[in-house]
């Protein structure tokens, strides 16, 4: 999960507040200090911290908690919502045709988060096209191109031109019936005055809609600074914070630019392709704080499995009581595909309590072994597990290259989720109120797109 560090902080100051048996003047101070702590440590300004913790103080000594809330919970909400002030700084970007001109210096990151921007907008159902218009870093273009084939997107290049803006004048030109059309400029080691007036030139050629600068997050609190210099000579409209899985300076980092004229679009959380997240103040101080973000796990749903009628009919499966080996194996492809479990399990609600105690590592292994296992079983066999014992065991781990005990294991593991499934649908009403939350996020999903 992004800056966990600051996440376990932050929710072990939440578990101070509702293990209290009262909210008095003393504990208001005592967790005021804690998350002082908190923020310093994830690099936040020492301003801005002592600023939102006098804040926080002040109403929650003040301020009466609204009728039918608790005091607990109404200091729970000061919190959440003097986090959400601190990052908020506008809407990310608009899912709609448009060209936008990624900026940034050397070593940020701009050519990966272009194909990572590609992919995201391909999810969403647009054509995109790149123009890679970095005419100094001879592999640029290469590299550009290979993320393209990754995605599936077009890209176009002039190699061997050194008039950067001439490319991005024939790209778009190449590139008019394409929704999104994305330009990767060239970068720097210093905003040096013939990197601004490039960058003004193409932007004159490009009439992007946004102008994106993506840094990286381990700059920690020097991220806002840069920001305003990009912004003061280009006129940036956006920022994207890279390499946000990896820094114990990403608080600094968000806090910094936040409080600039740029507002944060995306966060860059790993180096996969799809490791780029659309940054909402809201959502991202819900997960830090533990409470999940159910919408956000519901748009990874429709971006990387759709409708997938095999999920969809293990869904059904489950739901009705019946639940076999195919209708498990359909579940774990579909995990896999929304990326690493911590990242799931950090969009579920109520899940910060388990953070801790989850061997994400071993998890994911044990998850891939079990794929293996059921790949070696008859068709048979998956639809009738009561038969796998015996010989069929040994026949099975010999075919998967695993011990008798890890199909034991498998199996134990599957009975237990059936037994847990036979219990879901025999009640009604939960099943009716699952039934209902999986409808709003289908309608949600249907507004968003």
């Amino acid at each position: 999960m992004v800056m966990e560090g600051l996440g376990k902080s932050l929710r072990d100051v939440l578990k101070k507040i509702t293990g209290a048996s009262s909210v008095d003047e003393n504990l208001i101070k005592e967790i005021s200090k804690d998350l002082q702590r908190a923020l310093l440590q994830a690099d936040v300004n020492v301003q801005l911290v002592l600023e939102l913790t006098s804040v926080v103080q002040e109403r929650a000594l003040n301020e009466k908690p609204p009728a039918g809330k608790s005091a607990k919970d109404h200091v729970v909400g000061i919190i959440y919502d003097e986090m959400v002030s601190l990052l908020d700084n506008g809407e990310g970007l608009a899912n709609k045709p448009q060209t936008i001109m990624m900026v940034g210096l050397y070593g940020q990151g701009k050519t990966t988060t272009t194909g990572k921007l590609a992919n995201y907008f391909i999810k969403k159902g647009f054509t995109v096209g790149l123009i890679g218009a970095d005419v100094y870093r001879p592999a640029a273009l290469d590299q550009l191109k290979q993320l393209g084939l990754k995605v599936g997107a077009d890209v176009y290049g002039e190699p061997g031109e050194k008039n950067a803006a001439k490319i991005v004048k024939d790209g778009m030109k190449a590139f008019k019936d394409k929704k999104i059309v994305i330009v990767d400029t060239s970068g720097r080691h210093a905003l040096e005055d013939d990197l601004i007036t490039e960058l003004k030139e193409i932007s004159k050629v490009a009439d992007p809609d946004e102008r994106i600068l993506v840094l990286d997050s381990q700059v920690g609190q020097q991220a806002g600074p840069q920001a305003e210099a990009f912004h003061k000579a280009v006129g940036v409209t956006g920022v994207i914070l890279t390499k946000m899985d990896g820094t114990a300076k990403g608080g600094g980092a968000l806090s910094a630019v936040s409080k600039t004229n740029a507002r944060i679009v995306f966060l860059g959380t790993g180096e996969h392709i799809r490791d780029l997240e659309p940054f909402d103040a809201n959502r991202f101080i819900s997960r830090l704080l533990g409470m999940g973000d159910l919408s956000y796990l519901a748009e990874i749903v429709k971006d990387e499995i759709g409708h997938d009628e095999a999920v969809e009919q293990a869904s059904r499966n489950m739901m009705s009581g019946k639940f076999s080996l195919v209708d498990m194996y359909q579940q774990m492809i579909a995990v896999t595909k929304m990326g690493p479990l911590s990242k799931v399990m950090s969009m579920l609600p109520g899940m910060s309590n388990m953070q801790d105690k989850i061997d994400y590592e071993e998890s994911q292994r044990r998850l891939n072994q079990f794929k293996v296992i059921m790949d070696s079983m008859t068709l048979e066999e998956k639809e009738n597990p009561n038969i796998i014992k015996g010989k069929r065991v040994d026949r099975i781990a010999a075919g998967a290259g695993v011990e008798p005990k890890d199909v034991r294991l498998l199996m134990k593991q599957y009975n237990q989720s059936k037994k847990m499934m036979g219990s879901f649908s025999k009640n009604r009403k939960m099943r009716k109120q699952l039934m209902k939350q999986l409808g709003d996020m289908d309608s949600d999903i249907d507004m968003g797109s």
